[in-house]
């Protein structure tokens, strides 16, 4: 379409400085007239191209031309370097470059202070911005990949994996894969994926769909109900773990939170880090194992 061309051919003449008309006819596949048509459209609309003869001449823009100032509205190009930044944070390579190369289109008008997007926790290594690098090239170019495995009930397994989607799901990483020694669709946590590596092997399988995504989370979410209560002391940490539908402050000054955990190792640990705050209300069972493992505790410093 013609105005693909017109945006395409600005974007060109702004990252080359001065070009021919011929070079831009065989980069769009026109005729040199088409290309000169096509100038002059884009004068009509403002723009300010200008063609020139002789040495040192051809087709280049007005120095100091802006493009937001023309194509794109401010909403556009805040929208643009919101979605590099985030593909930053998710180590996408090249992202940088990206934001680097826009912000000189743009000469500099969009404003990078107010938006700081990282999703790596606080002093990670740079062995996590090369595992999201690594992840990124298995499941485009169909690598299997393998790694050793935490899973929640504090196992450790090697996994060769068919990598198919990285999704960011409840303030973490996933990775859905189809696991070769289970033999079916899994769904890893990148944080547990540990010694990772990229095989030359290559698969050949299409990648989940919406539905079956949805089924993965829905099956996570059936998990039981915890009905759990919290001293005061420790409120300020409940609004970074909980969603705020899901804390209900009483008025015995204590908070009840209603919360879907699976009963595993890793969900007792979670709650003993609260320490003597909270209370497991319910299930049971889940006051068994609690209390299980506090008696291990007081038997480990009884020695």
């Amino acid at each position: 379409m013609q105005i693909e061309r017109l945006v395409q051919m600005v974007f060109y003449i702004l990252s080359h400085g001065h070009v021919t008309a011929k070079e831009l006819a065989d980069l769009f596949q026109v005729s040199t007239r088409t290309v000169y048509r096509d100038i002059n459209t884009l004068t009509v609309a403002g723009i300010p191209i200008f063609s020139t003869k002789g040495v040192g001449g051809g087709i280049f823009l007005m120095e100091g031309f802006a493009i937001d100032k023309s194509l794109l509205s401010e909403e556009e190009r805040q929208s643009i370097y919101q979605g590099l930044q985030i593909l930053r944070a998710a180590r996408y390579p090249n992202a940088e470059m990206a934001l680097s190369k826009i912000g000189a289109i743009f000469r500099n008008a969009m404003e990078a202070k107010w938006l700081d997007v990282d999703f790596s926790h606080w002093g990670s290594e740079e062995k996590e911005k090369i595992q999201f690098s690594d992840l990124q090239y298995a499941i485009l170019n169909r690598h299997v990949i393998t790694f050793r495995y935490f899973n929640s009930d504090l196992k450790q397994s090697e996994r060769a994996i068919e990598p198919l989607r990285l999704v960011f799901k409840s303030h973490a990483w996933y990775l859905i894969g189809y696991c070769r020694s289970r033999q079916e669709m899994r769904c890893f946590r990148l944080s547990r994926m540990k010694r990772l590596k990229v095989m030359p092997e290559m698969f050949e399988r299409d990648g989940p769909s919406c539905d079956a995504l949805t089924s993965e989370w829905k099956e996570l979410r059936e998990m039981p109900v915890l009905q759990l209560k919290f001293s005061p002391e420790i409120a300020y940490r409940l609004y970074d773990e909980f969603q705020e539908d899901q804390i209900r402050l009483s008025e015995d000054g204590n908070y009840y939170v209603a919360a879907s955990f699976e009963l595993n190792h890793w969900t007792v640990h979670y709650l003993l880090s609260f320490g003597k705050y909270v209370e497991v209300i319910e299930p049971e069972s889940a006051r068994a194992m609690l209390k299980e493992q506090a008696s291990d505790i007081v038997k480990l410093y009884s020695l």
